[in-house]
């Protein structure tokens, strides 16, 4: 059998905001950093350990492994960063509120946009300064990479890529390791691990701060998934993502 830790990144400052963040790249709340020192101890209470650490090029992410690390003395341990475990690219929506996009376009329009699986967001334009490429930590990703906007499909296709190419091998290797990540591209890899349908995946809310464990079996496939921490806790942090004005993405 063998131990795989999720772990959603804490608040971030533009999730307190009720901003739309997608790959902008903003830094934890001071709850954020709270619940990624609680995550690590967490973790060090329940005996946890691991081998290898991946994150995404997200300093949300990069930070909150980071406090994780440190809470279980496990700096030390090869950390691997990808922009494809990024977050779901929001297009011309990042940087803009939630309840006052909702309030121009509708209800419906921005749960379209923010929860089904196949409806892309209104995309940048390579002449917006929000555009990927004008920032170096893509310097080395290929121009037709680079997403202007993403639904949650184009996301799992870059998160599945990664996993089986990279992150798959090692656990068949014998290595444990934790993903430090975001909502989107962790609900990706649920998807891919649970084997859920499209319409599936949409229910599905990934609380921050709060370690998700799965059990698998020699072929990778899940016998066990629980998380870390009370039932209330984790149910309440649930109930703030799934609610349209304060959903953290």
């Amino acid at each position: 059998m063998h131990k795989l830790v999720l772990v959603r990144h804490g608040e971030s400052e533009w999730n307190k905001s009720n901003l739309f963040t997608g790959w902008t790249d903003v830094d934890l709340s001071s709850k954020g950093v709270k619940e990624a020192q609680e995550a690590g101890q967490m973790l060090k209470e329940h005996k946890f350990d691991f081998d290898i650490a991946y994150t995404s090029y997200l300093r949300r992410a990069i930070k909150t492994l980071y406090f994780i690390q440190d809470e279980m003395n496990l700096l030390w341990i090869p950390t691997y960063k990808t922009w494809q475990l990024n977050e779901r690219h929001y297009g011309a929506l990042q940087g803009l509120s939630k309840l006052t996009t909702a309030q121009k376009y509708g209800e419906e329009q921005v749960m379209l946009w923010r929860r089904s699986y196949d409806v892309l967001p209104p995309a940048l334009t390579k002449e917006d300064e929000r555009y990927p490429r004008n920032d170096p930590k893509y310097r080395d990703v290929p121009d037709e990479l680079i997403p202007l906007t993403e639904s949650l499909k184009e996301t799992i296709i870059r998160v599945e890529d990664y996993w089986l190419h990279e992150m798959k091998p090692q656990i068949q290797a014998g290595k444990k390791i934790i993903i430090v990540a975001h909502g989107n591209s962790l609900r990706a890899l649920v998807k891919y691990l649970d084997n859920l349908s499209a319409e599936e995946i949409m229910q599905v809310n990934i609380p921050t701060g709060t370690p998700l464990v799965y059990t698998l079996d020699e072929q990778l496939r899940p016998v066990e998934k629980y998380y870390l921490g009370s039932d209330t806790r984790v149910e309440q942090k649930m109930e703030k993502v799934a609610d349209p004005d304060r959903v953290m993405e």
